[in-house]
C-alpha cells in the first residue's frame, strides 16, 4: 500500500502534462496530500520528468522546500 499515492500521483501528473495550468492544479493537489517523504520522492521525479517541458517547470515552485 506504501507509495500508491505516489505512484498514482505520478500517473495524474503524466497524463495532464499537455497542459501546464491542469499539471499545477493537480500538482497543488498531490502536495496536500502525500506524506513528507512521498513529497521528496516526487520532488526528484518531478525534476527528471519536466527537464525537457520547460512549460511545466514553473509547476515546481508549488513544492515546498
Amino acid at each position: 500500500m506504501a507509495g500508491t499515492m505516489l505512484e498514482y500521483t505520478k500517473t495524474v501528473l503524466q497524463k495532464v502534462s499537455f497542459d501546464a495550468r491542469l499539471f499545477s492544479r493537480e500538482l497543488q493537489k498531490a502536495i496536500q496530500r502525500l506524506l513528507p517523504n512521498e513529497l521528496e520522492e516526487l520532488r526528484n521525479w518531478l525534476l527528471l520528468f519536466t527537464t525537457d517541458k520547460p512549460e511545466l517547470q514553473h509547476s515546481l515552485q508549488y513544492l515546498p522546500v
